[in-house]
């Protein structure tokens, strides 16, 4: 069985009709718990060189489902980064925050909503000169697995090229602080 890990995709298609699904408060409860992740991810500076690495992650819902926080270690342990989301009533949307362990700075946000049970989320970058959006997806979500994957765009959305694709897979029950 191929999975999409191995797949050399490089478009993303929503399945639906465009209609928000999520409900804002309480849409990150299916990440609570501890997970296995196997990740497949561009090198950086290259096209078509993947580096494939496994990794794991302890998600906490917090403020009554308003906050979902994810600490994301490496296979020996230790920290690779956390992401922090928030739910942000006013604007209807969630605020997704990375912050690497390498540095320890946490990133503008990716903002975004699930709409046809997809979590999608875009976030804006200029580099050298260009103006790259990024999108990440939280997509195939079941209580046992997700995925999450990346693209990034410098044409305003019009085309994207993948560069990080995970697979979850639940290990243990879920938590809640």
């Amino acid at each position: 069985m191929i999975t999409d890990l191995e797949k050399p995709s490089t478009s993303y298609a929503p399945t639906g009709e465009g209609i928000v699904t999520g409900k804002g408060v309480g849409d990150f409860e299916f990440l609570a718990g501890h997970w296995h992740i196997s990740h497949k991810k561009l090198k950086a500076g290259t096209k078509d060189a993947w580096q494939h690495f496994d990794s794991s992650a302890t998600v906490h819902n917090v403020l009554d489902g308003m906050g979902s926080i994810e600490e994301l270690r490496k296979a020996d342990g230790s920290y690779l980064g956390m992401a922090v989301r928030v739910w942000l009533p006013e604007l209807k949307k969630w605020a997704d925050h990375w912050t690497s362990a390498d540095n320890g700075v946490v990133s503008a946000p990716q903002f975004g909503a699930f709409v046809d049970g997809d979590g999608v989320f875009i976030s804006e970058e200029e580099v050298d000169g260009i103006k790259w959006q990024y999108r990440g997806v939280w997509d195939q979500i079941t209580s046992e697995n997700c995925r999450w994957h990346q693209s990034a765009s410098k044409d305003g959305g019009n085309s994207w090229e993948w560069n990080w694709w995970m697979e979850w897979t639940r290990h243990g029950s879920s938590d809640t602080l």
